[in-house]
């Protein structure tokens, strides 16, 4: 059984420790915050600039840009993959990197090779340890401040790429956020850009939904050649967007487990402590009890 003196110091140190994830917890709110209010404002510009570039690519065809034409055979994939810089964030990273170790295993068997663009030190090692070939990496982005720019120089390399044939789709994997308790890691394709899907039920003339008449000027081709890049970038960012604030809603519901298991731990060490000292201080009063029984005798 552990003294008296190993249970208080072991009380001692969990306190610290809860202190320490207080704090973390605290700075995880705060931040979450910020990110939550620009991910919220650039969401709906996200989605009305898929939802008009989709309508115009539909109407102009595939031969409108060569980013929006299917290779006939597929022999590398470029996978850009958002993880966190630091941990502490429960399953967070682990989510994300189990997605795209499980896409790049299936296109390994089919022989095609599997390269890597990482935001985040967590894919970065990820990607080292497991030996697959990293082309960019981009550090000390995810979870801090950012602007439109790291999308468009990490969309511009990636566009470029394909059009110059070194690799023949880019996918994405990142988390979408869905609410506080719940962020889901999901893949998305870059390149070529896919058309609008429509639900199955949706099938018929009369139940497809309104896609609007745009007037373009210039012409419809012309125009897609400036905006189809721009869409790449405009969906890298949101999943950059997306993925800083998952991390910290996952290490802000983290931290708060931890202050929670922690109080736990104090209780269970502070009842251990009771019963060691009651169990001292009984067989005190038993050596008391024997001596002056002794001496009576």
């Amino acid at each position: 059984m552990a003294t008296l003196k190993e249970v208080e110091t072991k009380i001692g140190a969990v306190k610290k420790t809860k202190q320490i994830t207080k704090a973390m917890n605290m700075v995880a709110t705060s931040k979450l915050r910020g990110a939550q209010q620009k991910m919220d404002a650039f969401r709906p510009y996200a989605f009305k600039f898929a939802e008009v570039l989709g309508s115009l690519a539909e109407k102009a065809g595939e031969e409108a840009s060569p980013l929006l034409i299917p290779r006939e055979e597929v022999k590398k994939i470029h996978v850009i993959l958002c993880t966190s810089d630091r941990g502490l964030c429960a399953g967070f990273n682990a989510h994300l990197i189990s997605m795209a170790q499980k896409f790049a295993k299936e296109k390994s068997e089919q022989n095609i090779e599997v390269v890597f663009t990482n935001f985040g030190k967590k894919g970065r090692n990820w990607c080292r340890k497991s030996g697959f070939p990293i082309l960019n990496e981009h550090l000390g982005i995810v979870g801090a401040k950012f602007g439109f720019s790291i999308a468009t120089v990490a969309g511009q390399r990636a566009v470029d790429g394909f059009l110059d044939e070194e690799y023949d789709e880019v996918y994405i994997v990142s988390s979408e956020f869905v609410s506080m308790a719940r962020q889901t890691p999901v893949m998305q394709q870059l390149l070529p850009i896919q058309p609008i899907e429509l639900p199955e039920e949706e099938t018929t003339e009369e139940e497809k939904p309104y896609l609007a008449e745009h007037i373009c000027e210039p012409s419809t081709n012309e125009l897609l050649g400036d905006m189809l890049p721009r869409h790449v970038y405009v969906q890298l960012y949101s999943a950059l967007l997306e993925t800083s604030t998952s991390e910290h809603a996952a290490r802000m519901t983290a931290m708060d487990n931890a202050t929670k298991a922690c109080d736990d731990m104090v209780d269970a060490l502070t009842l251990a402590y009771n019963k060691a000292r009651q169990a001292g201080i009984t067989a005190d009063l038993m050596d008391i009890v024997g001596g002056a029984e002794a001496l009576k005798g």
